[in-house]
């Protein structure tokens, strides 16, 4: 296939500016030059299915990603092995058998690499993510909580480490991520709402950049000078409304640029346009959770959640979700395992349910062919 101006590379310098205005741009962009579709990520469905038709051609391709070069022992570095009879492989330089999902979110999972094929490109295709319940009916999972943790663990691997801190013209606001409460009034006050820091890059051509998400234990200088510390680059320029904390910020190295929203208001003008990159993904954000989730989510949890929609609006530009699908791969192949009582709010079992270890393990999508069961059937008659 012969690359396409503007659409495989940029035509102009007013394109290419637009293009890669970020790291993170760069980076997409990088992945995008160094995975081929149809190749190292399946372009669509169809190929998906034909790809990962069995447990075998999922646990090689885990394989692939984990060391596309060849085996290298995780104990001693020793590049090289042989496998043995029951799929693991010793290292030919100290000995050490390993399994190819151990260290790994799949390290001693009962559930078919199949299913977990199928829930992670689920996951990562579906425009607005998938909900533990759909997830469940979708692929025979046997208990809501498996599903639960199948998502959850996945959503642990979103945050590369080491990520880009966001960088240039920084929109920063507060917002409060809950129900309605009756009697609570003012814009900061305690109640069970949870206080939600936000962080969206803004420049032109292209509007909205990146964006970073996460709870705050309160409104006060020290912890909105940490969240911004941790999300912006310092150098950058940050715009924030006329809240009494965010001065502090410029003796970390940011320029501060305050909008006054009691002024707009007196003015006649509309204060929510002050900061409208901000109010946007958190209007977003709300509305997604309401949305695909039902706005049932923890709030021990909440975090996890923020970082998945930070992820899924970070690449929404995207030129391939089967390219988000192999990413998302890559840091489930790279990461540590996560333990399902890592993942509880509390240790504490719910009345009546039973842990998922007793329900038995989902069915594996690998099957032999139904040979077109409908033939066999006896007729549905109407009327």
């Amino acid at each position: 296939m012969m690359p396409v101006a503007g659409a495989h590379y940029p035509r102009t310098t007013g394109e290419f500016l637009a293009w890669f205005r970020t790291d993170e741009d760069c980076l997409d962009y990088l992945e995008w030059l160094r995975w081929v579709a149809g190749a190292h990520y399946p372009r669509t469905t169809g190929e998906f299915l034909a790809w990962f038709r069995t447990d075998e051609d999922c646990l090689d391709y885990l394989e692939w990603l984990r060391w596309p070069d060849g085996f290298i022992c995780p104990g001693c570095g020793h590049a090289g092995g042989w496998r043995l009879g029951d799929g693991r492989i010793k290292c030919g330089g100290c000995g050490a058998r390993a399994s190819l999902t151990a260290g790994t979110i799949f390290d001693k999972t009962r559930t078919p690499l199949t299913v977990w094929f199928h829930a992670c490109w689920l996951f990562a295709t579906a425009k607005d993510g998938i909900s533990a319940q759909h997830l469940q009916r979708s692929l025979e999972i046997g208990s809501y909580q498996t599903a639960w943790a199948m998502l959850h663990r996945l959503r642990q691997v979103l945050v590369r480490p080491g990520r880009d801190r966001l960088a240039g013209v920084v929109e920063v606001d507060e917002t409060y991520i809950g129900g309605e409460e009756p009697g609570l009034r003012g814009g900061r006050q305690h109640g069970k709402k949870v206080l939600t820091g936000i962080a969206v890059e803004v420049a032109p051509p292209r509007g909205i950049g990146r964006c970073r998400m996460a709870p705050l234990a309160d409104a006060s200088a020290v912890t909105l000078t940490e969240f911004i510390s941790q999300n912006v680059e310092p150098g950058s320029t940050v715009i924030t409304d006329g809240w009494s904390a965010y001065p502090a910020i410029t003796g970390h190295g940011y320029a501060h640029k305050p909008v006054n929203q009691k002024a707009a208001r007196a003015a006649g003008a509309d204060p929510g346009e002050l900061l409208p990159a901000v109010h946007r993904v958190a209007s977003l954000c709300k509305r997604w959770l309401l949305g695909t989730h039902q706005g049932s989510v923890d709030e021990a949890h909440l975090p996890a959640y923020l970082n998945e929609f930070a992820f899924r609006f970070n690449r929404r530009r995207s030129r391939s979700r089967g390219m988000v699908f192999c990413r998302v791969m890559e840091l489930a192949a790279g990461h540590s395992p996560v333990r399902y009582r890592d993942l509880l709010a509390t240790s504490r079992p719910r009345p009546g349910q039973a842990p998922p270890a007793t329900r038995g393990k989902p069915p594996s999508l690998d099957r032999p062919p139904a040979n077109r069961p409908w033939r066999g059937a006896t007729p549905i008659r109407s009327g």
